[in-house]
Protein backbone atom coordinates (compact mmCIF):
# COMPACT_ATOMS: atom_id res chain seq x y z
CA UNK A 1 0.00 0.00 0.00
CA UNK A 2 1.00 3.66 -0.49
CA UNK A 3 0.74 5.62 1.64
CA UNK A 4 0.68 9.47 1.70
CA UNK A 5 2.08 11.71 3.93
CA UNK A 6 2.27 15.26 2.21
CA UNK A 7 0.41 18.56 2.67
CA UNK A 8 -3.03 18.21 1.87
CA UNK A 9 -3.69 21.00 -0.88
CA UNK A 10 -6.99 23.09 -0.74
CA UNK A 11 -9.21 20.48 -2.55
CA UNK A 12 -12.26 22.59 -1.55
CA UNK A 13 -11.44 25.56 -3.61
CA UNK A 14 -14.63 26.06 -5.69
CA UNK A 15 -16.34 28.27 -7.68
CA UNK A 16 -20.02 27.01 -8.21
CA UNK A 17 -22.52 28.04 -10.99
CA UNK A 18 -25.31 26.72 -9.92
CA UNK A 19 -28.00 25.09 -12.82
CA UNK A 20 -31.29 23.11 -12.51
CA UNK A 21 -31.40 19.13 -12.52
CA UNK A 22 -30.15 17.93 -15.59
CA UNK A 23 -29.35 14.65 -17.83
CA UNK A 24 -25.47 14.06 -17.43
CA UNK A 25 -24.97 14.00 -20.49
CA UNK A 26 -25.96 17.56 -20.44
CA UNK A 27 -24.08 18.37 -17.85
CA UNK A 28 -20.70 16.95 -19.94
CA UNK A 29 -21.48 19.19 -22.25
CA UNK A 30 -21.62 22.25 -19.55
CA UNK A 31 -18.94 21.49 -18.12
CA UNK A 32 -16.62 20.90 -21.55
CA UNK A 33 -17.93 24.54 -22.73
CA UNK A 34 -16.81 25.84 -19.59
CA UNK A 35 -13.33 24.71 -20.05
CA UNK A 36 -13.24 27.14 -23.25
CA UNK A 37 -13.61 30.30 -21.34
CA UNK A 38 -9.46 29.75 -21.08
CA UNK A 39 -9.09 29.55 -24.58
CA UNK A 40 -7.89 33.08 -26.33
CA UNK A 41 -6.55 33.83 -30.00
CA UNK A 42 -3.56 32.79 -30.78
CA UNK A 43 -3.28 29.74 -28.24
CA UNK A 44 -1.79 26.44 -29.02
CA UNK A 45 -4.18 23.63 -27.43
CA UNK A 46 -4.00 20.26 -26.48
CA UNK A 47 -7.07 18.67 -27.29
CA UNK A 48 -7.57 15.58 -24.95
CA UNK A 49 -9.37 12.38 -25.33
CA UNK A 50 -12.95 11.63 -24.07
CA UNK A 51 -16.48 11.98 -23.44
CA UNK A 52 -16.62 15.28 -21.97
CA UNK A 53 -14.08 16.62 -23.35
CA UNK A 54 -15.66 16.23 -27.00
CA UNK A 55 -17.89 18.67 -25.54
CA UNK A 56 -14.89 21.49 -25.29
CA UNK A 57 -13.49 20.34 -28.65
CA UNK A 58 -16.75 20.69 -30.50
CA UNK A 59 -16.75 24.42 -29.23
CA UNK A 60 -13.83 25.28 -30.15
CA UNK A 61 -15.01 24.69 -33.31
CA UNK A 62 -18.17 26.53 -33.44
CA UNK A 63 -15.74 29.43 -31.91
CA UNK A 64 -13.54 29.22 -34.73
CA UNK A 65 -16.06 29.11 -37.35
CA UNK A 66 -18.63 31.79 -35.03
CA UNK A 67 -16.02 34.00 -33.84
CA UNK A 68 -13.20 33.63 -35.67
CA UNK A 69 -11.24 31.90 -32.79
CA UNK A 70 -7.37 31.87 -33.76
CA UNK A 71 -6.01 28.60 -32.47
CA UNK A 72 -4.17 25.61 -33.51
CA UNK A 73 -4.58 22.21 -31.51
CA UNK A 74 -2.30 18.92 -30.71
CA UNK A 75 -4.65 16.09 -30.48
CA UNK A 76 -3.95 13.20 -28.07
CA UNK A 77 -5.63 10.57 -30.04
CA UNK A 78 -6.72 9.64 -33.45
CA UNK A 79 -10.14 10.00 -32.76
CA UNK A 80 -9.70 13.42 -31.19
CA UNK A 81 -8.05 13.66 -34.52
CA UNK A 82 -10.57 13.19 -36.82
CA UNK A 83 -13.39 15.05 -34.68
CA UNK A 84 -11.35 18.14 -34.74
CA UNK A 85 -10.48 18.03 -38.18
CA UNK A 86 -13.84 17.46 -38.99
CA UNK A 87 -14.52 20.94 -37.13
CA UNK A 88 -11.98 22.61 -38.87
CA UNK A 89 -9.64 23.32 -35.97
CA UNK A 90 -6.29 24.08 -37.28
CA UNK A 91 -4.17 20.82 -36.05
CA UNK A 92 -0.21 20.22 -35.63
CA UNK A 93 1.75 17.71 -34.02
CA UNK A 94 3.34 17.45 -30.78
CA UNK A 95 6.51 16.97 -32.11
CA UNK A 96 6.37 20.71 -34.31
CA UNK A 97 5.89 22.75 -31.25
CA UNK A 98 8.21 23.83 -28.27
CA UNK A 99 5.28 24.61 -25.94
CA UNK A 100 1.54 24.38 -25.72
CA UNK A 101 -0.18 26.95 -23.87
CA UNK A 102 -2.80 24.93 -22.22
CA UNK A 103 -4.11 21.08 -22.68
CA UNK A 104 -7.87 20.43 -21.48
CA UNK A 105 -8.50 16.62 -20.62
CA UNK A 106 -10.91 14.16 -19.34
CA UNK A 107 -9.82 12.07 -16.04
CA UNK A 108 -11.48 8.75 -14.91
CA UNK A 109 -10.42 9.72 -11.73
CA UNK A 110 -8.64 12.52 -9.63
CA UNK A 111 -8.06 12.94 -6.05
CA UNK A 112 -7.88 15.37 -3.27
CA UNK A 113 -3.98 16.68 -4.67
CA UNK A 114 -5.57 17.35 -7.85
CA UNK A 115 -3.53 13.89 -9.21
CA UNK A 116 -5.19 12.06 -11.84
CA UNK A 117 -5.83 8.38 -13.50
CA UNK A 118 -6.41 8.71 -16.93
CA UNK A 119 -6.14 5.82 -20.17
CA UNK A 120 -9.97 4.88 -20.04
CA UNK A 121 -9.79 5.59 -23.55
CA UNK A 122 -6.30 3.69 -24.15
CA UNK A 123 -4.74 7.45 -24.96
CA UNK A 124 -2.42 7.77 -21.59
CA UNK A 125 0.74 8.26 -23.33
CA UNK A 126 0.39 10.61 -25.76
CA UNK A 127 -2.28 12.51 -23.35
CA UNK A 128 0.72 12.57 -20.75
CA UNK A 129 3.26 13.75 -23.71
CA UNK A 130 0.66 16.65 -24.55
CA UNK A 131 0.10 17.68 -20.77
CA UNK A 132 3.80 17.84 -19.97
CA UNK A 133 4.24 20.09 -23.34
CA UNK A 134 1.57 22.43 -21.40
CA UNK A 135 2.12 25.65 -19.57
CA UNK A 136 -1.57 24.49 -17.84
CA UNK A 137 -3.81 21.40 -17.64
CA UNK A 138 -7.52 21.82 -16.63
CA UNK A 139 -9.03 18.52 -16.63
CA UNK A 140 -13.10 18.15 -17.49
CA UNK A 141 -15.40 15.43 -15.40
CA UNK A 142 -17.96 14.45 -13.77
CA UNK A 143 -18.40 14.13 -9.78
CA UNK A 144 -18.25 10.35 -9.69
CA UNK A 145 -14.41 10.62 -10.73
CA UNK A 146 -13.79 12.74 -7.55
CA UNK A 147 -12.35 10.18 -5.13
CA UNK A 148 -10.21 10.74 -1.84
CA UNK A 149 -7.58 7.87 -2.85
CA UNK A 150 -7.03 6.89 -5.98
CA UNK A 151 -7.33 3.39 -7.34
CA UNK A 152 -11.06 2.11 -7.51
CA UNK A 153 -10.63 2.50 -10.99
CA UNK A 154 -8.73 0.08 -12.74
CA UNK A 155 -5.02 1.74 -13.48
CA UNK A 156 -3.71 1.83 -17.23
CA UNK A 157 -0.52 1.01 -18.39
CA UNK A 158 0.23 0.88 -21.70
CA UNK A 159 3.08 -2.01 -22.59
CA UNK A 160 4.92 -3.01 -25.81
CA UNK A 161 3.57 -6.01 -27.80
CA UNK A 162 6.04 -8.30 -27.11
CA UNK A 163 6.34 -7.36 -22.80
CA UNK A 164 3.11 -7.48 -22.17
CA UNK A 165 3.04 -11.05 -19.76
CA UNK A 166 6.40 -10.21 -17.85
CA UNK A 167 4.79 -6.66 -17.46
CA UNK A 168 1.28 -8.23 -16.36
CA UNK A 169 4.13 -10.37 -13.83
CA UNK A 170 5.60 -7.63 -12.13
CA UNK A 171 3.19 -5.61 -11.70
CA UNK A 172 0.96 -8.21 -9.91
CA UNK A 173 3.49 -8.60 -7.49
CA UNK A 174 2.58 -4.77 -6.28
CA UNK A 175 -1.16 -4.92 -6.16
CA UNK A 176 -3.38 -7.46 -4.68
CA UNK A 177 -5.90 -7.12 -7.16
CA UNK A 178 -5.38 -8.80 -11.09
CA UNK A 179 -3.62 -7.58 -13.79
CA UNK A 180 -6.32 -8.07 -17.05
CA UNK A 181 -4.85 -7.03 -21.03
CA UNK A 182 -7.44 -5.08 -22.19
CA UNK A 183 -9.43 -7.09 -24.43
CA UNK A 184 -7.62 -10.14 -23.93
CA UNK A 185 -5.19 -12.16 -25.17
CA UNK A 186 -7.93 -13.60 -28.38
CA UNK A 187 -8.33 -9.39 -29.97
CA UNK A 188 -6.71 -7.56 -27.58
CA UNK A 189 -7.27 -3.68 -27.83
CA UNK A 190 -4.48 -1.68 -29.45
CA UNK A 191 -3.52 1.68 -28.89
CA UNK A 192 -2.80 4.39 -31.35
CA UNK A 193 1.33 3.69 -30.66
CA UNK A 194 0.52 -0.08 -31.35
CA UNK A 195 1.14 -0.93 -27.46
CA UNK A 196 -1.73 -2.89 -25.43
CA UNK A 197 -2.85 -1.75 -21.85
CA UNK A 198 -2.55 -3.37 -18.81
CA UNK A 199 -5.42 -2.68 -16.59
CA UNK A 200 -4.59 -3.31 -13.21
CA UNK A 201 -6.80 -3.55 -9.88
CA UNK A 202 -4.82 -1.66 -7.13
CA UNK A 203 -8.04 -0.17 -5.13
CA UNK A 204 -8.24 2.76 -3.38
CA UNK A 205 -4.89 2.95 -1.79
CA UNK A 206 -2.88 4.56 -3.92
CA UNK A 207 -1.74 7.30 -1.60
CA UNK A 208 1.63 8.01 -3.32
CA UNK A 209 0.67 8.23 -6.80
CA UNK A 210 4.67 9.65 -8.15
CA UNK A 211 6.03 7.13 -5.99
CA UNK A 212 3.72 4.00 -7.57
CA UNK A 213 4.15 6.31 -11.23
CA UNK A 214 8.02 5.67 -11.09
CA UNK A 215 8.13 1.88 -9.78
CA UNK A 216 5.69 1.06 -12.21
CA UNK A 217 7.65 3.10 -15.12
CA UNK A 218 10.67 1.38 -14.32
CA UNK A 219 9.45 -2.26 -15.23
CA UNK A 220 10.87 -3.40 -18.37
CA UNK A 221 8.26 -3.02 -21.20
CA UNK A 222 6.18 0.08 -19.65
CA UNK A 223 5.72 2.48 -22.38
CA UNK A 224 3.50 4.62 -19.68
CA UNK A 225 1.90 4.20 -17.05
CA UNK A 226 -1.65 6.31 -16.63
CA UNK A 227 -1.14 8.41 -13.22
CA UNK A 228 -0.61 11.77 -14.27
CA UNK A 229 1.13 13.70 -10.96
CA UNK A 230 1.44 17.25 -9.93
CA UNK A 231 -0.09 18.37 -14.23
CA UNK A 232 -3.32 19.45 -13.24
CA UNK A 233 -3.95 23.11 -12.62
CA UNK A 234 -8.09 22.78 -12.68
CA UNK A 235 -10.77 20.50 -12.65
CA UNK A 236 -13.96 21.54 -13.85
CA UNK A 237 -16.88 19.38 -12.66
CA UNK A 238 -20.51 18.28 -13.54
CA UNK A 239 -23.34 17.35 -11.00
CA UNK A 240 -27.01 16.64 -10.94
CA UNK A 241 -26.56 20.30 -9.04
CA UNK A 242 -24.53 22.35 -11.34
CA UNK A 243 -20.89 22.97 -12.31
CA UNK A 244 -18.09 23.37 -9.75
CA UNK A 245 -14.70 24.75 -10.72
CA UNK A 246 -11.65 23.31 -8.24
CA UNK A 247 -8.41 25.59 -8.29
CA UNK A 248 -5.26 24.38 -7.19
CA UNK A 249 -4.19 26.56 -4.87
CA UNK A 250 -0.09 25.28 -6.51
CA UNK A 251 -1.26 25.54 -9.47
CA UNK A 252 0.18 27.81 -12.41
CA UNK A 253 -3.47 29.25 -12.91
CA UNK A 254 -4.56 29.96 -9.06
Amino acid sequence: MFYYYGEIRNFNSVVSLPIHMRGLEHLKKEAGIAACEYVSNGMKVGLGTGSTVKYTIMELGRRISDENLKIVGVPTSESTRILAQSLNIPLIKIEDVDKLDLTIDGADEFDINYNLIKGGGGALTREKIVANASNAMIVVADDTKKVNILGKFPLPVEVYVDDWEYVQSEISKLCRGNVYLRGGEISPYITDNEGYILDCNFGPNITIPSDLENIINSIDGVVDVGLFVGICDIIIISSPSGINTLINQNGRLS
